[in-house]
């Protein structure tokens, strides 16, 4: 019974490992607009694996959920769960940006001439995802609050981008595919991570307003943007998350 949290922690793995094959399917289709303006549309198989990595989002909560239920953590669950998330909430998101910068190459006349270099700042998500579940798990300050954005929330921020593009959400597609915007995506999000910045745990202390009011805020507040701009609500929501913890961090700390 008590290896059911790692069970749960391996099919975050494997939720992970999945995504990945669907995110290096080919398949985006390209089209011409007036002849000149060219129009990228993702393949359908890369929207699958944001899912994935949503799903794999709800499997992490779980097993540590499991673990402290059932009394089962271990320090083979801690590192395996660290080595779960290197994958599904470091590589996979990589791999996303890596296909997104690819595409935004598409774009140009000189696409074909694309160096590799130019996609390579996509894999600074999976080092720092790497570099901080290492520092999480040795640095015994990160009890009730974090140092630097977890993993999983920088995760599905990177999830949400194919979602956005492929419904095309107030019109943010071509917005999206653009290089520069993917490679300042890349940065502040890996810098985020590796960062020593008290963020907030997401776990209530109590049931009081009080002791719980920037976790509280930041509900109400996720509430309101799901609804007015849904899956693109998402980044919104992951700017809000540190903005309040920067605007509590007395309280957090």
């Amino acid at each position: 019974m008590k290896q059911i949290p790692n069970l749960f922690t391996l099919l975050n793995l494997v939720f992970g490992c999945i995504a990945i094959i669907l995110i290096l399917q080919p398949g985006e289709n390209i089209t011409a607009i007036d002849g000149s303006n060219l129009v990228i549309n993702p393949p359908e198989k890369i929207m699958f694996a944001s899912y994935f990595i949503f799903a794999a989002g709800i499997v992490d909560f779980l097993d540590g959920f499991l673990a402290r239920l059932m009394k089962a953590t271990s320090g083979m669950g801690k590192q395996l769960d660290s080595l779960s998330d290197v994958v599904t909430f470091g590589v996979a998101p990589a791999m996303i940006m890596y296909q997104l910068l690819r595409m935004s190459y598409l774009k140009e006349e000189s696409a074909l001439d694309t160096s590799i270099i130019y996609l390579l700042p996509a894999f600074l998500i999976a080092c720092c995802a790497a570099w901080r579940l290492a520092k999480f798990n040795i640095d015994e300050r990160q009890t009730t609050s974090f140092r630097g954005v977890p993993t999983p929330i920088t995760a599905m921020v990177v999830a949400t981008l194919p979602l956005v593009i492929w419904y095309n959400q107030w019109d943010l597609a071509s917005v999206i595919i653009n290089r520069w915007v993917l490679y300042a995506i890349i940065l502040i999000i890996s810098l985020l991570m590796v960062s020593d910045v008290p963020i907030m745990s997401l776990k209530l202390k109590d049931f009081s307003f009080k002791n719980n009011r920037p976790i509280f805020l930041l509900l109400v507040l996720a509430i309101g943007l799901l609804l007015i701009f849904k899956w693109a609500a998402i980044p919104l929501i992951y700017v809000s998350y540190v903005a309040l913890s920067l605007l509590f961090r007395k309280q957090i700390q």
